[in-house]
């Protein structure tokens, strides 16, 4: 079911969990049009690139970046050049001519994304009805470069081992 509301004057759109899957196109033309109305927009995730702070079927709350650009550590909703397709991933860098996203659970960099093909950032993740804040807050510029350097994977890991030993 969808759902369109306005909460303290901010609009937003939700593809609840009971919805069916709907066509790539009519969900990237959906996409846009609510985010161009410069309301948010709620989905389930589908995928694992952004593993373990974006789990597949976690949901995904985008907010349009109105009169602000990305900065290094946004989870930022774009498409890949040449495609319609929607991937979101973390702002690892900038160059002249756009930005370096990366999936936090990726082992490469998707290229340089142009500023006109990021079109939201990720406001707030949900999972189990809870919250998710880890990554999205000041810790972001670390994850970020954590990322960009392939550290993460390997620190994430070795935090989980240890969290493993203590939880015995």
């Amino acid at each position: 079911m969808e759902n369109l509301t306005t909460k303290a004057g901010n609009p937003s759109f939700s593809i609840l969990e009971d919805q069916q899957s709907i066509p790539s196109s009519t969900f990237t033309s959906l996409l846009k049009g609510v985010l161009d109305m410069g309301a948010s927009f709620r989905f389930r995730a589908n995928g694992v690139s952004m593993t373990p702070f974006i789990k597949q079927g976690d949901l995904v709350t985008l907010s349009p970046y109105t009169g602000s650009k990305p900065r290094l550590g946004d989870v930022a909703a774009f498409f890949l050049p040449g495609t319609e397709k929607l991937t979101i991933h973390r702002v690892v860098g900038k160059k002249e001519n756009g930005y370096l996203l990366k999936g936090d659970n990726a082992t490469a960099i998707d290229g340089v994304i142009p500023l006109e093909n990021i079109l939201a950032r990720v406001q707030k993740v949900e999972r189990g009805g809870s919250e998710i804040r880890l990554g999205l807050r000041q810790e972001r510029y670390l994850i970020a470069l954590l990322a960009r350097s392939n550290l993460l994977l390997s620190l994430f890991s070795v935090l989980c081992k240890i969290f493993r030993l203590f939880k015995k």
